[in-house]
């Protein structure tokens, strides 16, 4: 995704690492750095290809309460390619991306269960699960989100699962397994969402993020919607503004 201004900050020495469930997590912010303290939550999954770290850095971009503890919890599968330890929730079809991308497809997912996205599902419910047995954690006072493939996954837990989220950022993200959703259809009223995208992504094309928002509406949540002149990116002015909605829904909670 490029490398935005928030990427070159230098995250706390206090961050530290924990195993939770299955997954490797790290944790910044809260009362000593590192994620102590009570504070709201805020998990943050990455995208496919990136390393773990990748976006611990927003930990300080961000301007949050006091007290406010980050998780990043790295994707299980290591993958052969990228910057440094790449890696993902599920593998993509590298060969059908280039060749729609060649061709001038949308890449509609929106119907799709990719291969992998069932164990993935099942990796971060059990990390959800074990997580306030490793810390003190409640789900009410949780916002959990993530960029792209990240955000694909979050957004099908929150819409599958029945954990009491505080609310859902989607950075980059797109609609999918759309079917998997219908049981829980309305059980998230009034949830908020913050949603961003670059009308410019040629990764995950911006009209399907905005079939995601129609969707998220429609099901009955709350979408703080935001477009930008950009790409597959977390810009500055997107991290301006989802300070200001974390912010609110910490006042809220």
């Amino acid at each position: 995704m490029g490398c935005p201004e928030w990427q070159v900050l230098v995250y706390s020495a206090a961050m530290r690492r924990e195993k939770i469930g299955s997954l490797d997590v790290r944790l910044a912010g809260g009362t000593d750095g590192s994620g102590g303290g009570s504070g709201l939550a805020v998990i943050l999954l990455h995208g496919f290809g990136a390393p773990g770290e990748d976006l611990v850095p927003l930990a300080e971009a961000l301007t949050v309460p006091k007290g406010t503890r980050f998780l990043f919890p790295e994707g299980p599968l290591s993958l052969s390619f990228g910057y440094g330890d790449a890696r993902a929730w599920w593998l993509i079809d590298m060969a059908r991306l280039e060749a729609d991308r060649a061709a001038g497809r949308v890449r509609d997912l929106s119907n799709e269960v990719p291969r992998g996205l069932p164990q993935a599902r099942e990796v971060v419910e059990n990390f959800l699960t074990q997580l306030p047995r490793a810390m003190p954690i409640d789900h009410k006072k949780t916002i959990i989100g993530g960029f792209s493939q990240g955000a694909m996954l979050t957004c099908d837990i929150v819409m599958r699962t029945a954990f009491p989220f505080a609310a859902l950022v989607q950075l980059s993200g797109t609609l999918l397994a759309r079917q998997d959703w219908r049981p829980a259809l309305g059980k998230r009223t009034g949830l908020p969402v913050f949603q961003s995208h670059g009308v410019q992504d040629q990764l995950l094309p911006y009209m399907m993020a905005e079939r995601l928002r129609e969707e998220l509406k429609q099901a009955g949540l709350s979408v703080e919607w935001h477009s930008f002149r950009g790409g597959h990116e977390i810009p500055e002015p997107v991290l301006r503004q989802l300070s200001l909605f974390l912010t609110r829904v910490t006042t809220k909670t």
